[in-house]
């Protein structure tokens, strides 16, 4: 039997927050903040209601002293930061949430038609008309390719745009990143931050089975949990998304994930590498200067219409089950 958690503000003897406050929380963006910002943080997971309203909660934590849950939208897949003292929760399991869309992403049934796990890991393809556009910011000595994101923007007001980001990048990008964030307050792009690490591990020359995450001694959680920390820092709010370097994983760490609630995202049109994008495809492109070539073929497919219309939302991509998307492989 679960275990109810009453949240601090909704425990019996205590004072609940003024219900005008009980939306999501606002985080006031800290330029140059560490993840530090955010103390005590902890994977959970719980089932928490409010108002009729229901909430999986994936991480406890404080911020500025503020006790705050990370929640998705069991359908939508949409995350926010709420404040705990709102909030009613009990401690839940897959078993029990496993016919919400969001742990049916999670969790997708095997597909035995999917190319091994070590080469591109996770969701590689949606359902339906479109594209899912979807921009990698690993660590990089460059600066932003704000050239892209301007010609995501001018599709129209409100473009998604999915930017898996390290957290590295964002320490040492700060003008570029509060330009992001700008873009996204404005109303020109509607943003989902996916998580790609903190540090992308890689070294030139080593094959992809001693690489990347799978390089011995990486520590997953710590990857994960400080760039979802420099997010929050950052006034922003991490996604259920994670995107694995060189989309390069193997079994053991596909699990681990997944014990951590996130959907591990892939491509089936990594521009730079092929194959042109169909209806549904995931695309990856480089807006962090180290890959040049694959904005060029982007610009190129979107002046002569072959991109797919229109840009969607990333948390629209998943599905009840994975297909496999053509013979093309993004590594």
């Amino acid at each position: 039997m679960a275990v109810l958690l009453f949240c601090a503000g909704l425990a019996p003897g205590a004072t609940a927050r003024a219900q005008e406050d009980c939306g999501p929380a606002a985080i006031a963006p800290q330029p140059g903040a560490a993840g530090a910002r955010a103390q005590d943080y902890r994977a959970v997971f719980e089932s928490c209601a409010k108002n009729g309203e229901t909430r999986l909660a994936t991480r406890r934590m404080s911020v500025d002293g503020e006790k705050l849950l990370l929640t998705v939208h069991p359908q939508t897949l949409k995350t926010s930061l709420e404040p705990a003292s709102c909030w009613r929760c009990a401690e839940t399991t897959d078993e029990e949430q496993a016919e919400t869309r969001f742990m049916k992403a999670v969790r997708p049934p095997a597909d035995p038609d999917r190319p091994p796990a070590l080469v591109n890991a996770g969701l590689i393809h949606g359902e339906g008309a479109g594209a899912f556009i979807t921009g990698d910011l690993c660590p990089s000595r460059k600066p932003l390719d704000r050239a892209f994101i301007e010609e995501v923007a001018a599709q129209g007001p409100g473009t998604p745009l999915a930017l898996a980001v390290s957290g590295a990048w964002i320490a040492h990008h700060g003008q570029d990143f509060a330009w992001l964030q700008e873009k996204a307050r404005s109303g020109a792009l509607d943003i989902t931050w996916a998580d790609h690490t903190y540090s992308h591990p890689y070294v030139v020359g080593l094959k992809d089975s001693q690489n990347y995450m799978l390089r011995p001694g990486v520590d997953l959680d710590r990857e994960i949990f400080e760039t979802e920390k420099i997010l929050i820092a950052h006034g922003e709010t991490p996604s259920v998304f994670f995107r694995f370097p060189g989309l390069v994983a193997d079994g053991a760490l596909l699990e681990k994930l997944k014990e951590r609630h996130l959907v591990a995202l892939g491509a089936d049109s990594w521009l730079a590498l092929g194959p042109t994008p169909t209806a549904g495809s995931i695309v990856l492109v480089h807006p962090n200067g180290n890959e040049p070539a694959g904005l060029r073929i982007f610009s190129r497919l979107l002046r002569s219409g072959r991109m797919p219309k229109p840009f969607r939302a990333i948390e629209e991509a998943p599905w009840s089950a994975l297909r496999k998307s053509g013979d093309g492989e993004a590594r």
